[in-house]
């Protein structure tokens, strides 16, 4: 009887202890990792541009709205060129005009030259026949400057994108009147993005000696390695505290200007007890992993967490110890804990 027992108490606890082996777990150790001061920040565009109209007129076609994806040189919106054209015809025939004066001045000098030579005409009358030739020349050259700065100016009726990027604002409508001046779309170059943090004077020193960073991205918990990090040689009289730039990898997707967002700067290093954050279980307020010990059995204990360490792994202050083991799937982990309360 004693040895059918002991034979179904077995029996009983095979399944929890399967059940036990069968999950993945991870060692609770210490590791040096990087000790960080963490800060909020807004993301911006490091290129970010308003189009504005460089002449007179009306709207009368847009190509692109907020949203729209641009490539540098394309059309974004086109100003009625009419205006423009009637200048440019006014220009070019005073172009016209300048060089049949200058072509007249010309051939009166020439002349005058042939008289002078034969002592018909004064030395005065020479230079004034010079004088009227270099002034009809200096009219010419002024009539085609006019010119080409009308034709440049009705180039002007087709705005281009400066550059490949976003539109994130348009301004004006079609059929709206605008002057010179005028803002017509606002665009941002989204490869090439940056973080804006303020930060105290006192951390700027360590800052400086470790220039390495992460940007947190909590909304998606997100985390991104900063390409540089630059301290900004100038400081807020009222608070005390300097800008720093984190310059994101080019072309990282999810980002956007005006976009919040937490920066882990790493001021030095420390050991820290750590275990993988997936192990932790979240319920209501209370905070806890499932421990697995050396005979297989599962329990679930209470822990209290610190910081991230990385983009895997998290701090604990207390409740576990060195060289416990964690299992890395809760799920299964309760599955088993059930189990084993049978």
């Amino acid at each position: 009887m004693r040895h059918r027992a002991l034979f179904l108490l077995a029996f009983a606890f095979a399944p929890a202890a399967q059940a036990a082996e069968q999950l993945a777990v991870a060692p609770v150790q210490y590791r040096e990792v990087a000790q960080t001061y963490s800060a909020e920040g807004v993301v911006e565009a490091a290129r970010q541009s308003t189009v504005s109209a460089q002449i007179a007129g009306r709207v009368k076609e847009i190509n692109f709205d907020a949203g729209d994806t641009v490539k540098k040189g394309q059309i974004i919106l086109r100003i009625d060129e009419r205006e423009a054209s009637q200048a440019l015809a006014g220009s070019q025939a005073q172009v016209m005009q300048a060089q049949a004066a200058m072509q007249n001045a010309k051939s009166n000098y020439e002349r005058s030259r042939q008289l002078f030579a034969q002592k018909f005409i004064s030395q005065a009358a020479l230079d004034k026949a010079q004088a009227d030739y270099k002034m009809a020349l200096a009219q010419a050259a002024a009539s085609e400057a006019g010119a080409g700065q009308s034709a440049l100016a009705r180039g002007y009726a087709a705005v281009t994108a400066p550059y490949g990027g976003v539109v994130s604002a348009r301004l004006v409508e079609v059929g709206e009147m605008v002057t010179v001046g005028k803002p017509l779309m606002t665009g941002f170059d989204p490869a090439q993005l940056r973080v804006i943090v303020n930060v105290p004077q006192y951390k700027l020193a360590e800052i400086g000696a470790h220039p390495q960073a992460t940007v947190e991205m909590p909304t998606l918990n997100r985390r991104v390695q900063a390409a540089s990090v630059t301290v900004q040689p100038a400081a807020d009289a009222r608070t005390h505290s300097s800008q720093v730039r984190l310059y994101l990898p080019a072309n990282e997707a999810g980002f956007y200007p005006g976009m919040y967002v937490r920066v882990h700067f790493v001021v030095g290093k420390a050991n820290k007890l750590l275990i993988p954050a997936s192990a932790v279980v979240r319920r209501s307020e209370v905070v806890a992993v499932y421990v697995v010990d050396d005979k297989g059995m599962v329990k679930l204990r209470q822990v209290r967490l610190g910081e991230s360490a990385g983009q895997n792994e998290i701090e604990v202050l207390s409740g576990l110890n060195a060289g416990e083991q964690v299992a890395l799937e809760p799920v299964k982990a309760g599955m088993a804990l059930a189990q084993q309360a049978k």
